[in-house]
């Protein structure tokens, strides 16, 4: 990204807003693919520049001095200007180009991000992706990572967010299980039956089984006797018969058209969940994520529907 020996002004200061936000010396060379000895010699040689100490610097962590703090807030205008002022003529007569590092739920990455890629890139030569498919939480700043995809309510990152629209959940059992257990017809049945139950891999909190009614939210908490903590294992648990689950439509069409899963209870669905593409700054907001965001968007919009 940067040649040693070849730094300008504005090159010293994307390094030094990249050694704040990760807070390390090592990761903003990583996330950068520079030496760490260069980074290290840019921000000295930024200090000398500005004539004052930015970074207090620690066996363990590298912080903001009172004088870097007030530099950070400073640079990250005069960046975000600069990558502004340089797209007003770019975009129109160069193509997007460079690394763009992209982290997903891994379902959507495998099934619907991975076999489109081939026309993205196509259309935009010069742009690589690395394509993130853990479910984990990222950290963009320290890892790297350009934007995010998430599903479901946000936390107060201080992200910015576009939101790409609302995930159809729906109801779905295996023809095994209903031939065991039956359908239930109302919610007043759930009771009767099992549920592939499902704990978040992070907080390890039990999700209930949940419902719209009269425009009023309804949870219960099923019973089952197969918990797991991944979209993977949910799915796989249902086909194999062991329980009702509640999954995103566009996760189980195929399932769906091939008779390998039935929907119940079509009338008594959970809420649909919002997706939402975050990034962290306007300046990080680059000609490539731009095109890549709208191109995103568009290939996720047939999910956003669930066949009705």
């Amino acid at each position: 990204m940067f040649s040693e020996g070849a730094l300008d002004r504005i090159d010293l200061f994307r390094i030094f807003l990249r050694v704040v936000e990760t807070g390390s010396f090592s990761r903003a060379a990583d996330t950068l693919n520079m030496p760490r000895s260069s980074v290290s010699t840019a921000i000295q040689a930024l200090e000398s520049r500005v004539g004052a100490r930015l970074l207090s610097r620690t066996t363990r962590i590298v912080s903001t001095t009172a004088d870097g703090r007030a530099f950070y807030d400073v640079c990250l205008r005069l960046v975000a200007d600069v990558e502004e002022a340089e797209s007003l003529f770019r975009r129109d007569k160069a193509a997007p180009r460079g690394i763009l590092r992209v982290d997903m739920p891994g379902r959507i990455g495998r099934l619907i991000v991975a076999p489109a890629l081939p026309e993205f890139l196509h259309r935009y030569p010069e742009i690589d992706i690395e394509l993130g498919v853990t479910d984990r939480p990222v950290n963009l700043a320290e890892d790297g990572i350009d934007c995010v995809l998430r599903i479901g309510p946000l936390q107060d990152s201080g992200l910015i967010g576009r939101k790409v629209g609302e995930l159809a959940l729906i109801n779905v059992a295996s023809p095994a299980y209903v031939a065991h257990y039956g359908l239930p017809s109302t919610p007043a049945d759930l009771p009767n039956h099992l549920a592939v139950r499902y704990a978040s891999a992070f907080t390890g909190r039990m999700e209930d089984w949940e419902w719209v009614e009269g425009g009023q939210l309804h949870t219960c908490t099923m019973g089952g006797r197969v918990t797991v903590n991944s979209a993977e294992a949910l799915i796989a648990c249902c086909l194999a018969g062991l329980g009702l689950i509640q999954v995103p439509a566009y996760d189980v069409q195929q399932h769906l058209k091939a008779g390998e899963l039935i929907e119940v209870l079509p009338n008594w669905r959970a809420e649909p969940m919002p997706m939402t593409l975050l990034y962290q700054h306007r300046r990080y907001f680059s000609h490539r994520l731009q095109v890549f965001a709208d191109w995103l968007c568009a290939l996720l919009e047939p999910c956003l529907h669930d066949g009705r």
